[in-house]
């Protein structure tokens, strides 16, 4: 049986972030804090760790207004720049005036960060959204 060496530490937390976390971990039926925590700090290392690696895969959520001048054009001129690194798109309407483009990628992380502030510049483009992790 192999051990996992673990390290204690302790994390102050103001009073209504404390109330909101044991109402979600009532919720999701979750028993150990020690539990709950340690899963999140996985999540948000994961979220963060393409920053820093070579590799990542995941989807870009982007929500724009399509009545924006051009739009929806300039954002698929933007993903023509990188179909090295665009595996696939989906679009999804909202509303009258709301649309949302899910774009598959995998590549390098540099491409990923352009394509993603290409995609940002765009006039329109309300929120930009990589939901990316690390593949090296």
């Amino acid at each position: 049986m192999v051990l996992e060496l673990s390290r204690k530490f302790g994390v102050y937390l103001p009073e209504d972030v404390v109330k909101d976390l044991e109402i979600c971990m009532a919720s999701m039926e979750i028993k150990s804090k020690s539990a709950l925590v340690r899963e999140a700090l996985k999540l948000f290392i994961n979220e963060h760790r393409w920053k820093a690696g070579k590799e990542a895969v995941g989807v870009i959520g982007v929500i724009y207004n399509h009545h924006a001048k051009d739009a929806d054009k300039k954002l698929t001129d933007v993903q023509h720049s990188y179909l090295d690194i665009v595996i696939a798109t989906m679009h999804v309407h909202l509303d009258e005036e709301k649309c949302m483009l899910a774009i598959i990628v995998r590549g390098n992380t540099d491409r990923i960060k352009k394509l993603i502030g290409g995609l940002s510049s765009v006039k329109g483009v309300e929120v930009t959204r990589p939901l990316l992790l690390a593949t090296d």
